[in-house]
């Protein structure tokens, strides 16, 4: 959370602890400075125990000094904080190393609870990075050392140590429980990292189905179009130029009437895909109705306007909108391709969709000119094969299937075969 001054606001107590118990320890921050501190405290703490307690030393000459060590005692003191600087990096080790200062210091009766900060460091450690198994393993041989050690020196340390040996089991379970508890945390984590993975490659996956989508539209829209516009506008032209004495004003009029209803067709459909991408939404919400099998006879009309002959034929009843939207715009691009590469004046496109055994078949066949390859009609890279890649694309998002190519008696051929969902009387979805 940040403030109204735009800086971030402060992090408690509470939860820098918090943060410092569940980060794994080789990957903290500052490490070897915060574990240089941290010995060095151990060595302030462990002098002041040696200067203010007597730590149960039953050496005369030491008690002579208040129970403070000599200088070998404090060489062996202040020398086994020395390897806590590096006990995220080897534990194992700086734990060996611990003993063995700390060892030779107990067994010469010095003040015994001034090592113990740097045992309990050490012991920690080894717990928190190393596995359970382990961790008491090296417990019960450390505590085994210790009393050992205590036996030589007086049966009063020895069962002393005894009586403190459930804060060294204290240290290593604990140790334990903040390992489990940093994987738990862990696991959490990258479970929450991998979800957050997945919704951005879900995400990324639905904008690009939206481009495709969007794309697809455009393509089917403009192409078809530009295409009748086209078709249109030459017919005008060639009514103007072909007898200028006689013109016929009616079928100029005829022509440029077809162009402006084209254009205003256009512009609704445009206008509805731009009002999509601006308000941000998916696919299939806020688009309004989607065209289906009824806008067919408007197709076929826009058709016929730019002189082609169309046969439309429908024997399908209701289909679920997605495939009649599919079915649509197949036929759309089918007859666009037809006016725009037939190559024939009188062309003659024919329109069959029928339903029936679980499926809508749609056939859409035309008597043009395919023998020279020309254009998209072919599948000829002069239009990159948009069209046809658009159709099988649109064939595929229902489930369908979609061939074309030449027809056997010439012309070109669009067959497309969409699956249809069937009720539990095993009709077809109505």
């Amino acid at each position: 959370m940040q403030s109204t001054t735009g800086r971030t606001a402060p992090v408690g107590w509470g939860e820098r602890i918090m943060a410092a118990i569940t980060r794994d320890p080789g990957s903290a921050p500052h490490a070897l400075r915060n574990d240089a501190l941290l010995a060095l405290t151990g060595a302030v703490i462990a002098t002041a125990l040696a200067l203010f307690t007597d730590g149960g030393s039953t050496r005369p000459d030491v008690l002579d000094q208040g129970g403070r060590p000599n200088a070998l005692g404090w060489a062996l003191l202040l020398g086994a904080y020395v390897p806590i600087v590096w006990r995220r990096r080897r534990p194992m080790p700086v734990l060996v190393a611990v003993v063995a200062l700390v060892v030779p210091y107990h067994a010469l009766d010095y003040n015994h609870n001034a090592p113990t900060p740097a045992a309990y460091i050490a012991l920690y450690t080894v717990a928190v990075t190393g596995r359970p198994l382990r961790t008491i393993a090296t417990g019960v041989v450390v505590l085994g050392i210790a009393l050992s050690v205590m036996l030589t020196v007086s049966m009063h340390q020895a069962v002393e140590l005894l009586r403190i040996s459930g804060w060294i089991a204290a240290v290593l379970f604990f140790g334990i429980d903040v390992r489990f508890y940093r994987q738990y945390v862990s696991a959490i984590v990258e479970r929450a990292e991998r979800a957050e993975r997945t919704r951005e490659e879900e995400a990324r996956r639905r904008v690009a189905e939206e481009r495709l989508r969007v794309a697809r539209d455009l393509h089917d829209l403009l192409a078809h179009t530009i295409t009748l516009v086209g078709v249109q506008t030459a017919v005008a032209a060639h009514v103007l130029a072909a007898d200028p004495d006689r013109l016929d004003r009616a079928a100029v009029a005829r022509s440029l009437d077809d162009i402006a209803e084209t254009c205003r067709t256009a512009r609704g459909e445009l206008r509805t895909t731009l009002e999509v991408l601006r308000e941000g939404q998916g696919a299939g919400e806020g688009r309004g109705p989607l065209p289906g099998l009824a806008g067919l006879p408007d197709l076929a009309a826009t058709a016929r306007a730019s002189g082609a002959e169309v046969e439309l034929e429908v024997r399908a009843d209701e289909v679920p909108p997605a495939v009649g939207a599919a079915a649509y715009r197949i036929v759309q691009e089918a007859l666009t391709n037809a006016v725009r590469h037939g190559g024939r004046k009188d062309l003659t496109v024919r329109v069959l969709l029928y339903g029936g055994e679980g499926a809508l078949r749609v056939e859409v066949t035309d008597d043009g000119v395919t023998d020279d390859g020309v254009g998209e009609h072919g599948d000829a890279p002069a239009d990159c094969g948009f069209g046809l890649v658009g159709m099988r694309e649109r064939a595929r998002s229902v489930g369908g299937t979609l061939d074309a190519g030449p027809g056997e008696n010439g012309g070109f051929t669009v067959s497309a075969v969409f699956p249809l969902p069937v009720n539990r009387k095993g009709e077809e979805a109505r």
